[in-house]
C-alpha cells in the first residue's frame, strides 16, 4: 500500500474510533446504567451534555471529509502518481484530523479553540487541494 492509502486507512479508523470512544461510550453508559432508555437517542434533536454534543460534531467532520480524501486518494492510485510530496501531504491531513478532532473534544469552544481547530481543519483542506492538483497534473502529463 502507498503512504496515501494507509492515511485513507488511518483517517477511516479515526472516524471509527472517535465514534465508539466518545458517542458509543456516552451513550452507552448512561443506557446500561438506567438513565436513559435506548429509544430517547434521536438524531434529529440535541440531546446530552455540551461535551457529547462537540463529540458528534467532531464525529461528522470526520465522516464529511473522509469521502473528499477518500476520493483524491482513489484517483492518486489510479492514476499511478506516486511522490514523496504526495505522501508528505497525506501524512499532514492525518496529522491535522486527528489534531482537530482532539481539539474539538477537548477544548469548550473559546476564539483560540475554534482558532486551533480552524488552523488543523485549514491545513487538511490545503493538503487535500494540493493533492489533488498533483494527482491533475500527474495524469494530464
Amino acid at each position: 500500500m502507498t503512504v496515501p492509502q494507509w492515511a485513507l486507512l488511518g483517517f477511516a479508523v479515526w472516524t471509527l474510533l472517535v465514534l465508539f470512544g466518545t458517542v458509543g461510550v456516552y451513550r452507552w453508559s448512561r443506557i446500561l446504567t438506567g438513565r436513559v432508555s435506548i429509544s430517547e437517542w434521536q438524531a434529529d434533536r440535541p440531546q446530552g451534555s455540551d461535551w457529547y454534543q462537540r463529540a458528534m460534531r467532531a464525529h461528522m467532520n470526520c465522516v464529511e471529509n473522509l469521502p473528499v480524501f477518500a476520493a483524491i486518494v482513489l484517483c492518486a492510485t489510479a492514476a499511478g502518481a506516486d511522490s514523496h510530496l504526495l505522501d508528505w501531504l497525506a501524512g499532514a491531513i492525518l496529522v491535522g484530523r486527528i489534531c482537530q478532532t482532539t481539539v474539538h473534544l477537548a477544548l469548550t469552544p473559546s476564539d483560540l479553540a475554534v482558532s486551533i481547530r480552524f488552523a488543523f481543519f485549514f491545513v487538511q483542506a490545503i493538503g487535500m487541494l494540493a493533492m489533488a492538483a498533483f494527482v491533475a497534473i500527474s495524469a494530464a502529463g
